[in-house]
């Protein structure tokens, strides 16, 4: 396993649709240890694969509180299939776009269909932070960073600084 290089906004590829997975192989799991790894060294609950630069529907998480308790959850070509109309809001942040918080409401509860760990089609009845996180893995999925939520004037304002960010530690 190995810690992969985390992609922050801006920048081209996260705006890039996935591609969906042929079959999930030696290859695709090797890339899933990897995003775990990298997701938790970053103090992170989700993670796409074009985060670490792999434009595959890919995703990792773990919403588990417990360091010592671990509950990794691996979707391969991840689908939304009911999404409910009642909303939710929770505060987001992206380990793409670093430090940035914002309150983002989202239907309350979806059934996702996936591939696992091991390729085998799941139905997933989520709710609350586990729909939510589903949700913002998804939409990276899509080319969507939370921050697309936000208004134009907010969205720029974090692109801005993010860019600065950027600009500076390439200097230094």
């Amino acid at each position: 396993m190995a810690i992969r290089n985390i992609i922050t906004e801006p920048n081209k590829l996260l705006r890039q649709i996935s591609k969906p997975v042929n079959s999930v192989g030696k290859e695709e799991q090797r890339l899933m240890d990897d995003m775990l790894e990298t997701m938790y060294d970053a103090n992170g609950i989700g993670l796409a694969a074009i985060q670490v630069g792999i434009p595959k529907r890919i995703i990792v998480m773990d919403i588990s509180k417990d360091e010592s308790k671990k509950e990794p959850r691996y979707f391969v070509n991840p689908v939304i299939k009911n999404k409910d109309p009642e909303k939710a809001t929770y505060e987001e942040g992206c380990l793409s776009v670093p430090n940035q918080f914002a309150e983002i409401d989202r239907p309350s509860k979806c059934e996702v269909e996936y591939l696992d760990y091991d390729g085998e089609k799941k139905l997933l009845k989520a709710d609350g932070l586990l729909a939510t996180c589903i949700q913002h893995e998804m939409d990276h999925l899509e080319g969507i960073l939370f921050i697309d939520y936000l208004s134009k004037l907010k969205r720029s304002m974090i692109i801005k600084k993010l860019s600065k960010l950027k600009s500076t530690s390439v200097e230094a």
